[in-house]
């Protein structure tokens, strides 16, 4: 390493310089690591998440069993209140 004459290299500074680089460098490790354990949560959660929805999408009735269900308690009713009256 060149040393400019008239800024002399001081031991101390180079020393501050390496902690301020080590400071930065853990605080980059450490923000990677909470990004990684954060996307693991994440994929964790999604997973489930589509587990539920699977359940849910086996579970429910489709929509003409429906419709047709309500017809048909329409029509006991209309005929209940046509013979009834």
């Amino acid at each position: 390493m060149t040393v400019d004459p008239e800024h002399p290299a001081v031991p101390g500074d180079l020393a501050e310089l390496r902690r301020r680089l080590d400071v930065a460098y853990a605080r980059v490790e450490g923000g990677l690591a909470l990004l990684n354990h954060r996307t693991e949560e994440t994929a964790k959660e999604l997973d489930e998440l589509s587990a539920r929805l699977v359940t849910v999408e086996h579970s429910r009735w489709p929509l003409p069993t429906v419709s047709a269900l309500a017809a048909v308690g329409a029509l006991v009713v209309a005929l209940w209140q046509a013979l009834g009256r």
